[in-house]
């Protein structure tokens, strides 16, 4: 878990935790607790390198069949 948290990281994960903790000190200053959820969630996932798509659910099933169609063209003359 440490070796999760310590390893891999690049410009957009630590852009990311640091809006995360952006948004948690100004939920903190305007004492809006929901808000504050949502600051806890973007500050989690850049720490655990997760995202919407850690499981690959986002991704879209390769096909197994050929889809090559022949292209045909008509020429038109006016």
């Amino acid at each position: 878990m440490i070796q999760k948290i310590f390893s891999q990281w690049n410009f957009m994960r630590a852009a990311r935790l640091v809006m995360g903790i952006a948004i948690l000190v100004q939920s903190y200053l305007s004492q809006d607790w929901m808000l504050a959820i949502a600051g806890v969630l973007f500050t989690v996932m850049p720490l655990f390198n997760m995202g919407c798509c850690a499981t690959g659910g986002c991704a879209v099933p390769v096909s197994k069949k050929n889809q090559q169609k022949e292209t045909t063209y008509e020429e038109m003359v006016k």
